[in-house]
């Protein structure tokens, strides 16, 4: 496959019926004549090169040369037909009459590829079939700085992702590298060279060649992605490659174009024993209902976890587990023949986290597993699950579990806040803080946890919003199996498993991490 064939992809995708190409000029994508929206940058003559590859053979350079022009049909089977032009561009002499074309030394060149197959058209999606929403408000693409406007609206909210994305060559390759590497994550920014994280900390790949995002990720530039781009947002991905395993892409939009960032994923779901935690969480899937909460940054191992609580309740139990991730992370297996397993997907299978809640409680569930808690309305819908016979599984943004317990009030209006500390205080049960922290031997990273039990007096606490007394109570509570993250920092200390500086870059306290080692 040459390269050339991924900007084609999208030129298929787009309905666009030309893509001009040029050295030293911003690429142009057509559709009958009209400019559409088209992120790529300026293109060198050396990357131009790259990407026509063997299209411009030395046969037909050096009849480019003679003839300042060349034009050939190129034949895909899976784009269809194309008729490509080369213009040579020559700088104009003095002798050169005004009417006629230059003579001169040559100053690059230009190439067409004009479709001549009719496009065929696309399958007519969910939104489609169920015909036009009343009085839509439109969401205009605007053009980013150096780019083109294309007229093009898109009613909101957008259609579902029914194309599932694939991996270009160039991109089974990069990722092909980072799992041999070990990585946990692959970068690609426009005119970059790749950059893998290993072990926490950031490496770029300089054996690499820089990279042209809209070649690498075409098989996942899908109409859905590229609606979402071009509205200003982000796009979420789950991606399996035969061979390498699944990966969790996101595709967005920077300063300097298309970017992306790839988590690397196992195929299956960890069990609870390969995650190496310092606390025993098996008995969180004996929960017959309730909701336990899975927290820390971004990279700290949450879905891991989240997803390896839910293989446990599948191996132990027999239920009716429905998942709703953005993108589908692990795939879940019920090992038990009574049990039942939906994955389903937000923006493929489902439009939004809150209507699959809300589904997902007509559909007989014992287990419900939300990927991530987001708005007032998705912990609403959750809470209440929690409290009415189900066993929530879901994941948070949150430094600690404390804060955890915060965020899900605040993000309620003031004079809803004291129904939801009820909610919550009715219905929590676990929540783990999690980090992950590089070994003290530089190889591999190790996790740290923090574990609130909802007891008694926890559960008062959370009514009257007295946290100080939370972090009391989980200091306290080491004979009803909670932890805090100083003191499983300092243990992880003094058996030499981490270094001082790892763990005071993530201790919630300095002096309660202190008392701890001094203990």
């Amino acid at each position: 496959m040459a390269r050339i064939d991924g900007i084609l992809n999208i030129v298929v995708q787009q309905k666009a019926t030309e893509l001009r190409l040029g050295t030293g000029r911003v690429p142009k994508l057509l559709r009958h004549g009209d400019p559409l929206r088209f992120l790529m940058p300026e293109t060198s003559e050396e990357t131009l090169r790259g990407l026509l590859g063997d299209l411009l053979t030395e046969p037909r350079e050096h009849e480019l040369l003679a003839h300042d022009r060349l034009q050939f049909p190129y034949a895909t089977e899976a784009l269809g037909e194309f008729v490509v032009t080369f213009k040579l561009r020559r700088l104009r002499q003095a002798s050169d009459p005004d009417d006629g074309p230059p003579t001169g030394a040559v100053e690059g060149f230009d190439v067409s590829f004009r479709r001549e197959a009719t496009p065929v058209a696309p399958e007519p999606t969910a939104a489609e079939l169920a015909g036009p929403a009343p009085a839509p408000s439109p969401l205009v693409a605007s053009a980013p700085a150096g780019g083109f406007e294309a007229q093009q609206t898109w009613d909101a909210p957008p259609a579902l992702m029914h194309e599932a994305p694939r991996a270009s060559d160039e991109l089974r390759a990069l990722l092909q590298r980072a799992v041999e590497l070990g990585a946990s994550d692959l970068h690609l920014a426009d005119d970059e060279v790749p950059v893998v994280r290993l072990d926490g900390r950031l490496s770029p790949l300089q054996d690499e060649a820089r990279v042209i995002p809209e070649v690498v990720l075409a098989g996942c530039l899908t109409q859905a992605v590229l609606q979402r781009l071009h509205q200003g947002r982000s796009a979420d991905l789950a991606l399996e490659v035969s061979g390498l395993g699944r990966f969790r892409v996101n595709i967005y939009r920077s300063a300097g174009g298309i970017a992306a960032a790839m988590r690397i994923l196992s195929r299956r779901a960890p069990q609870l024993g390969d995650l190496h935690l310092p606390v025993n969480l098996s008995d969180v899937a004996d929960l017959p209902h309730g909701l336990v909460l899975v927290c820390g940054p971004t990279g700290s191992g949450k879905s891991s976890t989240l997803a390896a609580i839910a293989q446990e309740v599948l191996q132990r139990r027999s239920v009716m587990l429905i998942s709703l991730e953005d993108p589908t992370e692990f795939l879940l297996e019920a090992r038990r023949a009574q049990s039942l397993v939906r994955q389903r997907q937000i923006g493929m299978h489902v439009r939004d986290f809150a209507t699959g809640l809300r589904d997902a409680l007509r559909e007989d569930p014992d287990v419900i597993l939300i990927g991530e808690m987001r708005d007032p309305e998705t912990i609403g819908l959750a809470l209440t699950a929690a409290e009415t016979g189900h066993l929530v599984l879901a994941s948070l943004h949150s430094r600690s579990t404390v804060n955890a317990i915060e965020r899900i009030v605040d993000s309620y209006a003031a004079e809803r806040q004291q129904q939801v500390r009820v909610q919550l205080a009715d219905a929590l049960r676990v929540a783990v803080a999690q980090r992950l922290l590089p070994r003290a031997t530089g190889q591999g990273r190790v996790p740290a946890v923090e574990v609130l039990r909802v007891t008694h007096n926890v559960r008062s606490l959370i009514r009257e919003m007295r946290t100080a007394q939370i972090v009391t109570a989980i200091q306290a509570g080491r004979t009803e199996g909670m932890l805090p993250l100083e003191r499983c920092l300092a243990d992880m200390l003094r058996r030499g498993t981490i270094t001082a500086d790892a763990a005071r870059r993530v201790a919630n306290d300095d002096d309660t991490l202190d008392v701890y080692l001094r203990g």
